[in-house]
């Protein structure tokens, strides 16, 4: 199992302990069979109904239950999430984020000249972990960045870590317009991910900041994003990015499926964005 150590100054942060009478879990391939469609540049996919979770290995099932059955016992005494049934989490939640990973992994291994099984990742607006400490159960050899600004989510998460006894997870406490301009964090990682934090144009701002060159930014949304993407554009184009993919995945959402949006970074952020902290939210691009 891969062990990650970092030390980074001014930054508060935190990773989970590794429990040594746990064994070591290993890299799982999700396989995503899809049609595609192009329109020009732009390739529209959809994903044949399947669970993501069967395809882990039983001690990644044991560590996503751990996860779950943590996250609705700290949820009765703080705000984690609205879903409160064991079958809804799995459902809604656990097969939800599991589902990004293919067509992410696809996107990645075809445009960004390097290996997907070591990839280091953010999750912008972490919150409960969904998806980011999901994907690092589900891929152990990928570095997983949990960014989240509140305190209390992050002794959560801390904890679901430790539990689940991850070591290819940190913890990382504050704002993504603040970290988008420290040096530490600035264009370091590989992909950024976010699901159920911000519309697209804001977005952008969060996380393409984050991202390398030749990096994925990779948003979850819903059934339907058509228009927020077209009203994203602009953003995405000013943060160096460009849209690559939209890949429409089967969901127990309301409306039976959902949509990870996926933009190429191809050149740098110019300096002055992200900007201060609250603006990106206020004023978007």
């Amino acid at each position: 199992m891969l062990v990650w150590r970092s030390i980074v100054p001014n930054i508060q942060f935190s990773r989970g302990n590794f429990f040594k009478h746990l064994p070591a879990s290993t890299p799982t391939s999700i396989c995503c069979p899809c049609n595609i469609i192009s329109t020009g540049t732009l390739f529209t996919t959809r994903a044949l109904r399947s669970s993501y979770f069967e395809s882990l290995t039983s001690h990644q099932k044991d560590q996503v239950h751990l996860y779950v059955d943590t996250l609705l016992q700290w949820n009765q005494r703080m705000n984690l999430t609205a879903v409160t049934e064991v079958n809804e989490v799995m459902e809604r939640h656990i097969e939800d984020s599991l589902a990004i990973i293919p067509p992410m992994r696809s996107s990645y291994a075809s445009h960004c000249n390097d290996s997907v099984d070591s990839i280091n990742l953010v999750d912008v607006g972490s919150g409960a972990g969904l998806p980011g400490l999901i994907l690092a159960i589900a891929c152990p050899d990928w570095k997983v960045t949990l960014l989240e600004s509140m305190n209390k989510r992050c002794v959560f998460l801390e904890n679901a870590i430790g539990l689940a006894g991850l070591s290819n997870v940190r913890v990382v406490r504050g704002r993504a317009e603040n970290l988008g301009q420290d040096l530490c964090f600035r264009e370091k990682f590989d992909v950024a991910v976010a699901r159920a934090v911000a519309e697209m144009r804001i977005l952008a701002e969060y996380c393409l900041p984050l991202v390398r060159v030749g990096g994925l930014f990779v948003a979850a949304k819903g059934h339907d994003p058509q228009e927020e993407v077209k009203n994203a554009e602009r953003a995405i184009q000013m943060m160096g990015s460009s849209l690559l993919q939209l890949c429409s995945v089967e969901s127990h959402s309301p409306y039976g499926q959902r949509t990870a949006i996926i933009c190429l970074k191809d050149r740098p952020t110019p300096r002055k964005y992200p900007r201060d902290p609250g603006i990106p939210a206020k004023a978007p691009l």
